[in-house]
């Protein structure tokens, strides 16, 4: 029988739904213009889960002449080959070159898949990321990930490492696309690098900025260190968008402020808790009412009493 108008209409809409980076409830995942040659895809401000397929980053793409430059490619094997799908929609060009913000491997384990379509990629990471995540981090985060999302299959047994090492001030240039390395010695871990790329006016901070969630501090990590850090890019020339690990990007003080003024009331609390011989459980409550905005972000009571316990670690190793 022929095919009506209508039937091909409808037909071709749901072969686009299947086709989709479908999320359930989070939506569809996609690539957002955000400026000039930038796309971004902002995944689910959340904790690492089964409903998210263990996706909560922002997979971020340059257009270069050639190819594409890719900036923390997303959680694991799986979830890269939908956000594989996503990027042929907004470009034929290959993948040339992907640059990996930090050692947490919920922003890099999904590079094994653009590593398997583009065996020639290029992956980009601080020495000591590369260093560490070979030690034993990357297996680490794969049974975190795991445990939380179940979507790890795939992933193992080869991860994406990096194999060519950057360093604080170095400049890259990819493809016609330029960008700025810079390199804090402790902030979100001791493994971060902050990406500025020239062409789209446009910083990419990795989990030192997150907007509606809240992730851990580990060992290597410094609550001092992530404040300084963001007080010098507020110090610094203005640019036209901020990227977070999680969350939405924006302009500088809208995307900013809320992560700042989170740490600063943490670090407040921490030396009132220092200063009258309290713990830090006992100061929680006056430090999450000085926070009202943010106790509907995700994982917010349970990491603010992490990470006041931190803060008041690092106030007294200053002390000694």
């Amino acid at each position: 029988m022929k095919k009506t108008l209508l039937s091909l209409v409808v037909m071709g809409a749901l072969t686009i739904s299947v086709n989709a980076f479908d999320l359930g409830k989070y939506g569809e995942m996609k690539f957002e213009n955000t400026n000039d040659n930038l796309f971004i895809m902002h995944g689910p401000a959340m904790n690492p889960s089964k409903d998210n397929e263990g996706f909560m980053n922002n997979p971020s793409i340059i257009e270069g002449e050639h190819g594409l430059i890719m900036i923390d490619p997303g959680g694991n094997y799986n979830v890269g080959k939908k956000i594989l799908a996503e990027v042929g929609k907004i470009s034929k060009k290959p993948i040339i070159a992907i640059i990996d913000t930090h050692k947490h491997g919920d922003h890099w384990f999904a590079g094994k898949a653009m590593k398997e379509k583009y065996p020639d990629v290029k992956i980009y990471a601080l020495q000591h990321m590369i260093d560490v995540s070979k030690a034993g981090e990357a297996q680490k985060w794969y049974d975190i990930l795991e445990r939380l999302s179940g979507n790890l299959s795939g992933t193992d047994k080869e991860f994406p490492f990096p194999e060519i090492a950057i360093k604080n001030g170095d400049v890259l240039n990819i493809d016609g696309q330029t960008f700025y390395i810079y390199s804090p010695k402790r902030a979100h871990t001791d493994t971060d690098v902050v990406i500025v790329h020239t062409q789209s006016k446009t910083m990419f901070l990795g989990d030192n900025l997150m907007k509606n969630r809240l992730g851990g501090f580990d060992e290597s990590s410094s609550i001092i260190g992530n404040i300084k850090l963001i007080e010098e890019v507020f110090e610094a020339p203005e640019l036209t968008r901020y990227v977070p690990g999680h969350g939405p990007s924006g302009k500088r003080k809208e995307t900013l402020t809320p992560y700042l003024t989170y740490m600063k009331a943490v670090i407040e609390g921490a030396k009132v808790a220092l200063e009258e011989d309290m713990e830090a459980y006992e100061v929680k409550e006056q430090v999450k009412a000085k926070l009202p905005n943010h106790q509907d972000w995700d994982e917010f009571d349970s990491q603010l009493s992490k990470h006041l316990q931190k803060a008041l670690g690092e106030l007294e190793q200053l002390d000694e």
